[in-house]
């Protein structure tokens, strides 16, 4: 590709030097970070074999984590903050070595933000089966290759666990808040059933108790749409020359994920019917500005994400069932003992308010009693990540709960 042919692939808006270098040159095989690149931010923890709920095991396993704040004398000003399914540990600070992009919530956390790290020591690790530096398809298995297709099946459960066993390296014995969005949504969940004794607070954004059939279908086609790419090989890629790997297939999963994580709303009053070029529909050529926008967001997406880790995270998002081994749902819940916040976007049209409402009527210890808060926001299920001034009150009101 060349730098014009970039260019005019560029959404407007979104037209700035560094987004048209983002789709220059050909796609890697994986977007993975990988031993030898830069560190940037990352600290790391090696932790014990991990057993996994389904069978199998890890024999090694490594959490690239961030921190920042400061951890106090007595260990209890600890939050833990858990990303979405292709988020990472690069919560704040700038994009650049070994971080592809900016902080994801740089305006929630940092020094007298909603989170205020002058207050709180800020933990954020990178899920089991990222590709960030944690544990996951890319990174090399005992025999020194990669595990791809080799890799095991994770559940919500088994990248919980990993995360147990981070803070008991870190010596973090209970966090003050665990907090988490859409699939760090169901962690945070899953450290509140599963491990009560550990944290005195929970938040809940954006992510429901099960995940149903409608999610299940969501990822069972993205998932789909990767395996079918003749670049997949299988999931053994990784050897791959640039541009022979996967690129297309997980462009494509990215795609169909930004339909169901933006509302109809924000889509139709940002782009109409417009076109991204002044050449007539009826001549053939030219693209309407929302696929132009769907196709620089997917392209930009193979350059820091790994095609297997997407299909292990989308499996262990559909894993997701807090009740599942434990009588039901509401017995789960009635496990909880953290002070509780439920929040949800009106538009949102992956994790409908419902399915909040739902789960806030099951917790016992609502900081809102039996409700979910819900935010008014065009933006959809992001809307977590972007509405910093609707969303960044209610976790103050429950850290100071």
């Amino acid at each position: 590709m060349d730098w014009q042919t970039a260019a005019d692939s560029v959404p407007s808006g979104f037209i700035t030097e560094s987004n048209i270098r983002s789709l220059l040159g050909k796609p890697p095989a994986t977007g993975a970070w990988r031993d030898g690149d830069p560190v940037g931010g990352r600290r790391f923890a090696a932790l014990a074999p991990q057993h996994l709920e389904f069978g199998g095991a890890l024999p090694a396993v490594r959490v690239a984590y961030e921190t920042w704040g400061e951890l106090n004398a007595h260990r209890s000003n600890a939050i833990l903050i858990l990303h979405a399914l292709t988020g990472d540990s690069h919560v704040i600070g700038n994009a650049g070595p070994g971080h592809p992009t900016s902080g994801w919530w740089s305006g929630i956390v940092g020094p007298d933000r909603a989170i205020d790290t002058n207050r709180w020591f800020v933990v954020a690790p990178n899920m089991l089966g990222g590709c960030q530096g944690t544990t996951g398809p890319a990174s090399s298995a005992p025999d020194g290759q990669e595990w791809g297709s080799r890799f095991p099946f994770l559940t919500i459960r088994d990248q919980v666990a990993a995360q147990v066993a981070l803070a008991d390296a870190l010596g973090i014995n209970r966090f003050a808040a665990v907090i988490g969005g859409s699939m760090g949504g169901m962690h945070a969940l899953e450290w509140a059933v599963g491990y009560p004794d550990r944290l005195a607070r929970v938040a809940v954004l954006a992510a429901p108790a099960v995940s149903d059939a409608d999610e299940i279908s969501l990822n069972s086609v993205q998932a789909e749409s990767i395996r079918m790419d003749p670049g997949f090989r299988g999931g053994d890629y990784y050897d791959a020359k640039d541009g022979d790997g996967p690129h297309r297939g997980l462009a494509l999963a990215r795609r169909l994920a930004l339909l169901s994580y933006r509302s109809p709303s924000e889509l139709n009053g940002r782009f109409h019917r417009s076109w991204q070029s002044d050449i007539s529909p009826l001549g053939g050529a030219g693209r309407f500005a929302v696929e132009s926008y769907l196709d620089f967001h997917g392209n930009k997406f193979t350059r820091r994400f790994d095609a297997n880790s997407y299909l292990t995270l989308v499996n262990a998002m559909s894993s997701h069932d807090i009740g599942r081994g434990r009588g039901s749902v509401a017995e789960a819940l009635a496990r909880v003992t953290a002070a509780s916040l439920v929040l949800g976007v009106d538009s949102d049209r992956l994790f409908p308010v419902s399915t909040q409402q739902e789960l806030a009527a099951q917790l016992p210890r609502g900081i809102d009693g039996d409700q979910a808060v819900v935010i008014t926001s065009d933006f959809g299920h992001d809307a977590f990540l972007i509405e910093d001034t609707l969303v960044g009150p209610h976790l103050q009101r429950l850290l100071d709960s």
